[in-house]
């Protein structure tokens, strides 16, 4: 009965090594599936699109005189703009929901410049196009259009 026990005791020493790899193996693929996109963190815009009535796309790229700025944490966001050629500031601050294919934004204020903006409209709405690392924003008109899409990547 002594060797049983003593057999059985090596046993399960040898296997719970592989029980706990295979737990954590397990974990780290439930967590993979489960993890969702988010918008949480700090984004810059690369380039945005100005999209022509006859079909044309023109591609702007942001650089050193032209730089935007979101930030999003749960349930905020504020933004941004800094255009070396204009004496404007540009920054809104404000509630945002996406969905799969929608950000939604509606701003409580803004700078001086923006605050008509946000006084004209309760919300700004965009297609959403979300991963990883980047993602952009389509502002359409009111037929489904698409009018101009900014595209941020993620740098925190």
């Amino acid at each position: 009965m002594k060797k049983y026990f003593i057999l059985l005791s090596l046993t399960l020493l040898f296997l719970m090594p592989f029980k706990t790899i295979a737990q954590n193996d397990m974990k780290e693929t439930t967590d993979m599936h489960s993890s969702k996109l988010s918008l949480e963190g700090v984004w810059q815009l690369i380039s945005f699109y100005n999209y022509g009535d006859n079909g044309t796309v023109d591609t702007i790229m942001s650089s050193n005189s032209y730089k935007q700025i979101k930030m999003y944490s749960k349930t905020k966001v504020m933004w941004s703009r800094f255009a070396e050629s204009d004496s404007t500031d540009w920054f809104g601050y404000g509630n945002y929901t996406i969905t799969e294919t929608s950000l939604t934004e509606a701003l409580d204020y803004g700078s001086k410049s923006m605050n008509p903006v946000i006084n004209e409209r309760e919300t700004f709405n965009f297609d959403l196009i979300l991963k990883e690392n980047t993602f952009t924003q389509i502002e359409k008109d009111q037929d489904g259009n698409p009018l101009i899409a900014e595209n941020y990547i993620r740098i925190e």
